[in-house]
C-alpha cells in the first residue's frame, strides 16, 4: 500500500488506536505498538525480509532480517528510547519521589506561600503548583499540596474552588510543558532535542506564562461564580488539617536549599554545558575543563547529580532508609510510561521508514498551512479521546518525528516550540476519562458537574492560551531569524 491509500489507512489506524484505548480499555502500549506493526505490514516501503546474494556470482545465499526490514525497524524504534531518555526519566522521577517522601516538595510550597500567599493566595497556589510539578507528577503533586491549600483557604477565607482549580492548573502546566516530567522529556528526545534539554526548559518557562495568567483569571472568576462543599464547610468552621499538623507528619521540613538543590543543580549544570558547547567552535580543540563541563551538562549526568543531591537530602533529614522504597515505587510507576514511550518511538520509526513521509513531502500543502497548530490539534484530539496527557504527547511526538523537516521545523527553537505545542494540546480537555479530573474534583469536594464547569473548562482555556502564546513566540522568532 502506498500513496493516498497509505495515508488514509494511517488515519484509520490512529482512529482504531484511540478507540482501542478509550472504548475497549486496551493498554496504550499494546494499542500503539499494534498500530505500528499493522502499519509496517501495510506499507510497501518496509519489506518482511531481505535476500542476501553472493557479491561475485549474484546467486541467492540466504534470507535475512537486515536493515530496513519490519523487525529491524520495529526493534530500532523500540530500543532507541532507552538509550538516553529512559535513564533521564527514571532519574527525574526518582528526584520527585525523594522530594515527596522527605517533605522537600512541601517545603518548596511553603516558601512560595510565604513569598506570595498574603498578597494573593490563589496566585501563590498556582505558582506553587507550577514549581512543584517540575519533578513531581501532577497527580502526586495535588495530593501533596492539597492540605496546604486547604489550610490557606481556612486561614485567608479564599475561595476553595479558585484555589483548587488554580493548584490543578499550575501543576498541569509544568506537567505537560517543563522537563523533568516524562511527557515533555520523552517528546524532546523523540524530536531530537534530548541533548539540548536546557533549550526546551527555557522555552517552556516562557510559554508557561500565558497558561498561568489564563489560569489565574479563570480560577478567580470561577471562584466568584461557584462554591464547593469545602467552601460551605469552612464557612461553618469545619475542622481542616492545620499547617503545623502537616509538618509534624513529615517530622519537620528540610531547609530551602536542600529542598531546591535536586531540581536546581541539574538545570545549572545543563546550562553551563550548553554555554561551553555553543562557545567552542571545534570540539576537538576543547580544553580538558571544557570537555568535563560538557560531560556534566549532558542530561543523564546532570540528572544523576540531581539524584546525588536528593540522596544528600535523605541523609540530612535522616530518612535514608526510605530510599530503597522510593526507588522501587518509582520504577513500578515508570514501567508503563517507558514502554508507552518506546511504542510511540516505534510508531515514529515505522512512519519514517514507510512511504508516508515522501508522499507528504510531495503533497505537503495539505498540512503545511496548519504549521505549528498541526501538532497541537493532533495532540488535543488524542488527549480528549483517551484521557492521558502522557500518551497523547508520546503518540503525537512519534507522528511528528517523521514530519519535522517536511514541515520546516529544523532549528532548536522551532523544535522546542513543537514540543510545547504538543504539550499544549495534551492539556485539553481533561474530563471523566482522565484520572487527574477526578483527583482535582474529588480532593477539592466538587461534584462531577462542578468538575466539568470548573476544571474541564480550565484545561480548555489553558490549552488555548498556551497555544496562542506559542504561536506568538513562533511568529516573533520567524521574523527575527529571517
Amino acid at each position: 500500500m502506498t500513496g493516498i491509500w497509505l495515508i488514509l489507512f494511517f488515519l484509520l489506524m490512529i482512529v482504531v488506536m484511540i478507540l482501542a484505548i478509550s472504548k475497549f480499555k486496551l493498554h496504550p502500549f499494546l494499542a500503539i505498538l499494534g498500530v505500528a506493526l499493522i502499519l509496517a505490514f501495510a506499507a510497501d516501503g518496509i519489506p518482511l525480509t531481505t535476500v542476501v546474494v553472493d557479491g561475485n556470482t549474484g546467486e541467492y545465499v540466504r534470507t535475512a532480517f537486515a536493515s530496513g526490514t519490519i523487525l529491524q525497524v520495529v526493534g530500532a524504534g523500540f530500543s532507541a528510547i532507552f538509550t538516553n531518555i529512559g535513564i533521564v526519566i527514571i532519574f527525574g522521577a526518582l528526584i520527585g519521589g525523594v522530594l515527596e517522601a522527605t517533605g522537600g516538595a512541601f517545603k518548596i510550597a511553603d516558601m512560595i506561600v510565604k513569598l506570595l500567599g498574603k498578597a494573593s493566595p490563589t496566585l501563590a497556589i498556582i505558582v506553587m503548583g507550577w514549581i512543584v510539578s517540575v519533578p513531581v507528577f501532577c497527580d502526586s503533586g495535588f495530593v501533596i499540596i492539597n492540605p496546604v491549600r486547604k489550610s490557606i483557604v481556612k486561614r485567608t477565607k479564599a475561595s476553595g474552588v479558585a484555589t483548587a482549580i488554580g493548584l490543578g492548573a499550575g501543576l498541569y502546566t509544568s506537567h505537560v510543558l517543563v522537563p523533568l516530567t516524562p511527557g515533555p522529556l520523552a517528546a524532546s528526545e523523540m524530536l531530537g532535542m534530548g541533548d539540548q534539554l536546557i533549550t526546551v526548559m527555557w522555552v517552556s518557562v516562557v510559554v508557561s506564562i500565558p497558561s498561568l495568567i489564563a489560569a489565574y483569571f479563570f480560577s478567580v472568576w470561577r471562584g466568584k461564580k461557584d462554591k464547593s462543599e469545602e467552601d460551605l464547610q469552612i464557612q461553618n468552621d469545619a475542622t481542616v488539617k492545620d499547617y503545623d499538623d502537616i509538618v509534624k507528619e513529615y517530622g519537620g521540613l528540610p531547609n530551602g536549599f536542600l529542598a531546591l538543590a535536586p531540581i536546581l543543580m541539574p538545570i545549572i549544570f545543563m546550562a553551563i554545558g550548553s554555554i561551553v558547547t555553543y562557545n567552542v567552535i571545534d570540539p576537538h580543540t576543547m580544553s580538558g575543563l571544557a570537555t568535563f563541563f560538557v560531560f556534566l551538562g549532558h542530561p543523564v549526568t546532570a540528572l544523576a547529580i540531581g539524584v546525588l543531591f536528593a540522596v544528600l537530602l535523605l541523609c540530612v533529614t535522616k530518612q535514608m532508609p526510605k530510599f530503597n522504597g522510593v526507588t522501587n515505587e518509582t520504577l513500578k510507576m515508570l514501567g508503563p510510561i517507558l514502554f508507552i514511550t518506546a511504542a510511540g518511538s516505534t510508531l515514529g520509526q515505522v512512519i519514517r521508514a514507510s512511504d508516508i513521509v515522501p508522499f507528504i513531502q510531495a503533497n505537503s500543502g495539505a498540512i503545511m498551512w496548519m504549521g505549528i497548530f498541526f501538532p497541537f490539534i493532533v495532540s488535543a484530539i488524542i488527549k480528549t479521546a483517551q484521557g492521558s496527557s502522557t500518551v497523547a504527547m508520546m503518540t503525537t511526538a512519534g507522528i511528528m518525528g517523521a514530519l519535522m523537516t517536511t514541515m520546516g521545523f529544523t532549528s532548536p527553537i522551532e523544535i522546542a516550540l513543537v514540543v510545547m505545542a504538543i504539550g499544549a494540546g495534551s492539556m485539553m480537555a481533561s474530563h471523566a476519562n482522565d484520572s487527574y479530573f477526578w483527583v482535582v474534583s474529588k480532593l477539592s469536594d466538587q461534584t462531577p458537574q462542578q468538575g466539568y464547569k470548573n476544571w474541564t473548562s480550565m484545561t480548555v482555556v489553558q490549552g488555548v492560551a498556551c497555544m496562542l502564546g506559542i504561536f506568538a513566540f513562533y511568529m516573533i522568532y520567524t521574523l527575527i531569524a529571517g
